[in-house]
């Protein structure tokens, strides 16, 4: 026999279900899209981290060419290797830090010890306890033994590809005992370069406040090593060295996306930013590009493409005068000959826009040209231009010997020039 439930029991029980029943809805219903709803919070924190660090695009302030790009960076500069002729740039003198393209005149500086016999390849480098580091998500290393040993080869491998501090340090300390000491000549080697907006500190690029350069320096740097260090160029190629037991791929990402390009180096800080100075070479012509204080290795990566694709797209070669041409003729003061031929010493290759091979060119000679000239000797200079801008210049050069005249005759020219016959 089944109990009976009396009727306000009943009305009881109605009353609470009814209370419980939407309660528990509205829980269930607020609570279900919260991991939704945390997730899209993350990711669009995310978003705006990343589009907070992006800087604005800076257009180009010089461009030989139209449409230039504006890119997201502080600094940065396209150039023909072959002129050194600025295509475009935008903050190009301004000195900033440059992180780990530092090395680069580390790298350049052992290379030219090694073209002049300063250093071997084979020879041995110690590792003091300044130059050894453990690696770090702020440090890169080569990872050399503490007190160890490596070659000049090894090391200077390790500073191009693998950007070792530790490399850098002991090659420093090897050839000017000191890092303080290895960076007069790094110094001595920029002023020589003419990179007038920078200082080095030190042979790694770790921060410090006077330790500086430019876009346009880094530029000329990357020229003369690829210009002056013709052996050992290739190793800026290399995508991986492997040494004491660990493999480290190269950072430059275009080594592994663009066959046409061969070099030079990254470089990253937190003040430095993300910055990348490149080489590519496409049929005759080759442009080195630099890119300073990007957000993330990726957009340093999509610069430089662009940068590259608008150079090779928008540029072209020409040879405004053939080499061994006589150009002018120079007078020359107290010698057997009253003038002489000037022409090209070399070869003139120069990157103009395309459709505007048709370039114009004016002639500089040198004022006041005195006897004796050697055959060859710089005499003046020719300067190409494009739509009213200059697009390159060569040297010229005598094309003959004039000897030094004789007291008598020089007397009679002395009489003449006078009386301004």
């Amino acid at each position: 026999m089944q109990a009976k439930t009396p009727p306000f029991l009943t009305l009881l029980f109605a009353i609470a279900a009814g209370a419980l029943i939407p309660a528990s809805a509205a829980f269930a219903a607020s609570h279900k899209p919260a991991k939704p709803a945390e997730h899209q919070k993350a990711s669009s924190n995310k978003k705006a981290a990343a589009a907070a660090n992006a800087l604005p695009p800076l257009a180009a302030e010089a461009a030989l060419a139209d449409n230039a790009p504006a890119l997201s960076a502080k600094a940065w500069l396209l150039m023909d290797y072959d002129s050194g002729q600025v295509l475009a740039s935008a903050n190009a003198d301004e000195a900033l830090p440059p992180a780990s393209l530092t090395k680069m005149m580390t790298s350049y500086i052992v290379e030219q010890a090694l073209r002049t016999g300063k250093l071997k390849p084979t020879d041995l480098v110690s590792v003091s306890q300044n130059a050894w580091c453990r690696g770090s998500s702020t440090e890169s290393c080569m990872y050399l033994p503490l007190n160890g040993q490596a070659t000049v080869i090894d090391i200077l491998r390790g500073i191009i590809i693998q950007s070792g501090n530790d490399a850098s340090k002991a090659i420093a300390e090897h050839m000017a005992g000191s890092e303080a000491g290895f960076a007069k000549l790094m110094n001595a080697e920029a002023q020589r370069l003419g990179m007038t907006h920078t200082h080095f500190v030190n042979p790694t690029g770790l921060p410090d406040p006077t330790h500086k350069s430019s876009a346009r320096d880094l530029a000329i740097l990357a020229r003369a090593i690829i210009g002056g260090s013709a052996d050992y160029y290739p190793l800026y190629a290399e995508r991986e060295f492997k040494y004491n037991g660990i493999k480290q791929g190269n950072r430059n990402a275009l080594l592994y996306t663009d066959p046409s390009v061969d070099g030079l180096k990254t470089g990253h800080t937190d003040e430095a930013g993300y910055c990348l100075v490149t080489s590519s070479k496409r049929n005759d012509m080759r442009l080195i590009t630099v890119i300073l204080n990007t957000n993330s290795p990726q957009a340093r990566a999509d610069q430089t493409r662009t940068m590259l694709g608008w150079g090779f797209g928008n540029f072209e070669k020409t040879t405004p005068i053939q080499a061994n041409t006589v150009v002018t003729t120079a007078k020359v003061r107290f010698g057997k000959a009253a003038t002489v031929a000037a022409g090209l010493g070399a070869p003139w290759l120069l990157t103009v826009p395309r459709g505007q091979q048709q370039v114009q060119t004016t002639v500089e000679l040198t004022p006041g040209l005195e006897a004796p000239v050697a055959k060859g000797a710089v005499i003046g200079k020719v300067i190409a231009s494009a739509n009213g801008k200059p697009v390159g210049e060569a040297p010229l050069v005598a094309q003959a010997e004039v000897e030094r005249a004789g007291l008598l005759l020089r007397g009679w020219q002395h009489v003449t020039q006078l009386f301004g016959q």
